[in-house]
C-alpha cells in the first residue's frame, strides 16, 4: 500500500519543482519562524531500512535514535537530508513502508526532510510507496533531484543511482547539464553538492572503483564555479575529509552499520553553516565512541 506523506512545504515546493529553476528565490524570512535554527542542517545516509530486520537488529534503532533527537529539539534544523541507500538491499516495497513509518515523526513535527537515492534503492518502487516524493514535472526525467535553499548555503541534491544493486554510481549528461544551469542561476551563495556515491577524485583510492563513474565530468562542472564549496557523500560506511581542486569532499558516517567496527562506527552529522565556513560535528550511536562530539571546521574556498 502506498504511503501518503504530508504535502511539501512552500519552501520545498518552490525549490524542487522545475518552475523553481529561474524563479525568484524567496528569502528565508518568508518561510522560517523563530522555531528554526537557520544555520543548522542534519546529514544522514545509508539508513538501510528493511521490512524484515530481526527484532534485535540495531539498524532501525539507530534511525529512531536520531529521529527522537530531532523531534525533541526546541528549535528545528533548517533541514534534514538523508543521502541514499534508504532501503536494506534492493529497494523492496516493505523497506520503504518501514522507512516511512520511522520518519513520520519528523514530518508530523514539520521538520523539513529531503531524501536522495543510492545503489540499494529502487527508484520506481520508492515512488510507488512514497508517492509524495514524485514530482509531477521532474526537472530531469528518471532522476530524483532537488535544490534546497537555506540562509547560508544552497544544497544541490543529486541522484547517482545507476542501477539497483550495482555498486558504481553515475549522474549522466542530462543531470550534469541541469546542475550547471541551476548553479549558474544561484551564483552568490555557497553551494554544497549532495550525492550518495563517493567521487573517484580526492579521498580514499581504495573506494574509487565503487564510486561515481563520471566524477571527472562532474568536477568539470563544479570546479570552475567558485560558489561550489563542498561535495557530501555516503556509500562507504565510514567517515573522512578530503578535497580536490579546492572543493571539500565530505564522507559522512552511515546511520545503519559498518564493515569494521574497529575502524569506524555509525552515526550522523550536524552542520553549522556560516557565510564563509561550516562546522561539522559527528554524533555516534554509541555515545562513548571517541568520534562522538568531534567538530571539524571547514573554510570555504574564495
Amino acid at each position: 500500500m502506498p504511503i501518503h506523506l504530508p504535502s511539501q512545504s512552500r519552501r520545498q515546493f518552490l525549490f524542487t519543482t522545475g518552475a523553481a529553476i529561474g524563479a525568484a528565490a524567496i528569502t528565508p524570512a518568508d518561510v522560517w519562524g523563530n522555531d528554526v535554527e537557520e544555520d543548522l542542517v542534519y546529514l544522514l545516509n545509508d539508513t538501510h531500512i528493511g521490512e524484515k530486520h530481526p527484532a534485535d537488529s540495531p539498524v532501525p534503532s539507530h534511525l529512531r535514535q536520531v529521529v527522537d533527537e530531532l523531534v525533541a529539539l526546541e528549535r528545528k534544523p533548517a533541514c534534514v537530508l538523508i543521502n541514499g541507500d534508504l532501503a536494506l538491499k534492493d529497494g523492496q516495497p516493505g523497506d520503504y513502508r518501514h522507512l516511512a513509518k520511522l520518519i513520520r515523526p519528523l514530518q508530523e513535527a514539520k521538520i523539513d526532510l529531503h531524501l536522495t537515492l543510492g545503489n540499494h534503492d529502487h527508484r520506481e518502487t520508492f515512488y510507488e510507496v512514497m508517492r509524495e516524493q514524485r514530482l509531477e514535472s521532474p526537472v530531469v526525467e528518471s532522476r530524483h533531484i532537488s535544490v534546497v535553499e537555506t540562509r547560508y548555503a544552497n544544497f544541490f541534491l543529486l541522484d547517482s543511482l545507476k542501477e539497483t544493486m550495482v555498486t558504481q554510481g553515475t549522474l549522466g549528461a542530462e543531470q550534469l547539464a541541469w546542475l550547471a544551469k541551476a548553479l549558474d542561476e544561484r551564483p552568490t551563495k555557497p553551494a554544497i553538492i549532495v550525492s550518495h556515491h563517493n567521487p573517484r577524485l580526492g579521498g580514499d583510492p581504495n573506494h574509487f572503483p565503487g564510486g561515481l563513474i563520471d566524477s571527472e565530468e562532474l568536477w568539470k562542472v563544479i570546479a570552475p564555479r567558485q560558489q561550489v564549496k563542498a561535495y557530501v557523500h555516503g556509500h562507504i560506511h565510514d567517515r573522512g575529509f578530503a578535497a580536490h581542486q579546492g572543493i571539500h569532499i565530505l564522507n559522512t558516517p552511515a546511520t545503519s552499520y559498518v564493515a569494521n567496527p574497529a575502524l569506524s562506527t555509525t552515526g550522523w552529522t550536524t552542520v553549522r553553516l556560516a557565510a564563509s565556513s561550516a562546522s561539522l560535528t559527528t554524533h555516534t550511536t554509541d555515545v562513548d565512541h571517541p568520534w562522538n562530539g568531534q567538530t571539524k571546521v571547514l573554510e570555504w574556498r574564495r
